[in-house]
Formats: structure tokens, sequence, C-alpha cells
């Protein structure tokens, strides 16, 4: 029988900013692997609608792939080269400060504490020991909240992003190259919109967010791309 007095057990929370970071990571790999579904399905169902040759379709696809990858993964690394860039600047203007400023510096500190709900005595006392053990890091943390060791690596994000947009780029490219004809279309449009669906409620899960209007959002968006690229492929086909 459970005893009915016992206490409950709190969750623990991932107050760690190492598992914040990771989830910020599943986000985009989530999001990538979102448009590599998407984008590579509208293009191989915009050329099945226009011709039923399986070269034709292979060769547009490959290229949608190769395509994608290499500017997603261009895209992550210039954005986050960007924000390294940024962070050392940071970091090496702290640090001259630091040098030629200490006592200013500790009473910046003091005030970020004060300001936080800290009594006068109390961050006073918190900026002094913080500064003793690592001045730099107590800084870039209350102020800048990055850390020198933890800078973000542009190669990670473009590998990561490229492979994400590949993962998802496998379904739509089997699920039009592997039916026969008539069912290649129809086949690819019930996969994405699966696919879809798994990846909304993904999206949705790692941030807290209702599941019903994330997945509804993206696959209605995707459904209308696939739609569209549908009626276009059609329409060019009909016309040559």
């Amino acid at each position: 029988m459970t005893d009915a007095t016992a206490e409950p057990v709190h969750r623990t929370d991932p107050h760690d900013g190492k598992v914040h970071e990771k989830l910020n990571w599943l986000r985009a790999g989530v999001l990538g692997a979102n448009d590599g579904i998407v984008s590579v399905a509208a293009l191989v169902v915009g050329v099945a609608a226009a011709t039923t040759d399986v070269a034709a379709i292979l060769i547009a696809g490959i290229a949608s792939v190769v395509a994608g990858a290499i500017s997603m993964g261009l895209g992550e690394y210039v954005s986050v080269s960007s924000q390294r860039d940024t962070e050392h600047a940071l970091i090496a203007k702290e640090k001259g400060e630091l040098a030629t400023m200490p006592e200013q510096e500790l009473a910046e500190l003091t005030a970020i504490y004060r300001a936080k709900g800290l009594s006068e005595e109390t961050a006073d006392r918190v900026a002094r020991e913080l500064t003793e053990h690592d001045a730099l890091a107590a800084h870039l943390e209350a102020e800048l909240h990055i850390s020198e060791t933890d800078v973000v690596n542009p190669w990670h994000a473009a590998w990561a992003s490229a492979a994400a947009f590949l993962t998802g780029a496998v379904l739509p490219m089997l699920a039009i190259l592997l039916p026969p004809p008539e069912w290649r279309i129809i086949t690819t449009f019930v996969a994405v919109v699966i696919a879809l669906a798994i990846t909304g409620w993904l999206s949705a899960w790692i941030g807290g967010a209702p599941r019903t209007r994330a997945i509804t959002r993206v696959v209605v968006g995707g459904a209308l791309a696939l739609v569209v690229t549908w009626i276009i492929g059609a329409l060019l086909g009909g016309a040559v």
C-alpha cells in the first residue's frame, strides 16, 4: 500500500546551462530536419508532377539535398562565427577593464547583485568573494551571461545543421523514388505529413509549447508548400 503521508518527490529542473544549450541544439536539429523534409519534398513533388522520368526526379532531388545541406551548414557557420567573434571581443574588453579599473568593475558587479535583490552588504560580500575566486568568470557570467571556456563553435553548428537537413531529406527522396509512378506523389504527401507532425510534436515538447498548435502550423505549412509546387509542376508539365 502506498504511504499517503510520504512527501512528494521534487522533480529536478534543468537549471544547468549545459542542459539548456543541449535543448537549443536539439531544437535546432529538429528545425533543420523539418527544413530538409519540406524543401526537398516540395521540389521532387513539383518535378514528379511534371514528369514521370525517374532520372529527372533523382537529379533534381540530389541537387536539392546537396544545395540545401550546404546552404544550411554555411548559413549556420556564418551566423555562429559572428556570434563567436562578438563573444571573443566582449571577453577581451572585460579583461582590459579588469586590468585597468578593478575598483570600478567591483562596484559594477556589486551593483548587479544589488539589483537582483541582495542587500548592499551581501552584494558587496558576494562580489568580493567571486572576484577573489575568478574575477573574469564572475563578470562574464553576471554581465554578459557567457563563459570564457564555453564559446560557441561554428564548425559544430555547421555540421549539425547540415546533418539535420540531410536526415530530413532522406524521407521525401525515398517516398518519391520507391513507389510506382502513380503512387509517388500521394505516398510522398502522406509520408511528409506524418514526418512533419512528428517534428512539430518534438519541437513543441522541447520548448514546452502546446502540441496541437505546433503540429498544425508545421503540417499546414508543409502541405501548402507541396500543393503549390505540385500545381506548378503539373502546369509546366502540361505546357511542355
